[in-house]
């Protein structure tokens, strides 16, 4: 018997080991979000209150911070980002940046050494980071950049590669070629939830 119980006890922490666990903590519910990056954050194409930090704000009950700053390019969000994140001290810094490194061919290499700066000021402060890969801008939108799928395995950030190239592959979402309208930053702030959710910080 007493056989068995140790077998079945190393059986469940198998299991529990094999449950992956929550990248994140939870935030609290005062917790501060640093929403930074370029005109998608900004909210370029929409109405009033329609960009997807507004929006983010409204879903998750937290303070969301939009930081976005139109055409910027990563070498200057590189340089913006770490008095933002002393004067904020957010909880979570969501990244979404690089389109106008594509947009301008700015060389990949810089743009990845950019991005990776930013996630690492973050994080020498403690500050967990997400990201959302932005698409190689063209005929069809179908995936992010090779920079973010990069980024995302080397650096181990957690990140959402679809679902910006999805909006601005559909028409119905965009408000123009590079920029979505107010229903696709409702999808941006939806899709992002569910990136943090699945995290464990919601």
């Amino acid at each position: 018997m007493k056989i068995f119980l140790i077998a079945v006890a190393l059986f469940c922490g198998c299991i529990a080991c094999n449950k992956p666990a929550p990248t994140f903590s939870k935030l609290p519910d005062n917790a501060v979000i640093l929403a930074f990056g370029d005109s998608l954050t900004y909210g370029t194409g929409a109405s009033a209150q329609h960009d997807y930090p507004s929006i983010l704000a409204q879903m998750t009950g937290r303070e969301v911070i939009n930081e976005g700053l139109p055409g910027e390019l990563s070498a200057e969000g590189r340089q913006r980002l770490p008095a933002l994140l002393d004067e904020y001290q957010p909880n979570l810094v969501i990244l979404i940046h690089g389109g106008n490194d594509i947009l301008k061919q700015v060389a990949a290499e810089q743009t990845r050494e950019n991005l990776k700066a930013m996630i690492a000021e973050a994080r020498q402060r403690n500050i967990p980071v997400v990201m959302l890969g932005v698409p190689a801008f063209g005929i069809v939108f179908l995936h992010s950049a090779k920079v973010y799928e990069e980024l995302a395995v080397s650096e181990g950030v957690p990140s959402d590669l679809d679902t910006v190239p999805s909006i601005l592959a559909n028409n119905e979402l965009k408000s123009d070629a590079v920029h979505p309208n107010d229903l696709g930053y409702r999808r941006l702030a939806e899709n992002i939830v569910t990136l943090l959710q699945k995290h464990g910080a919601l």
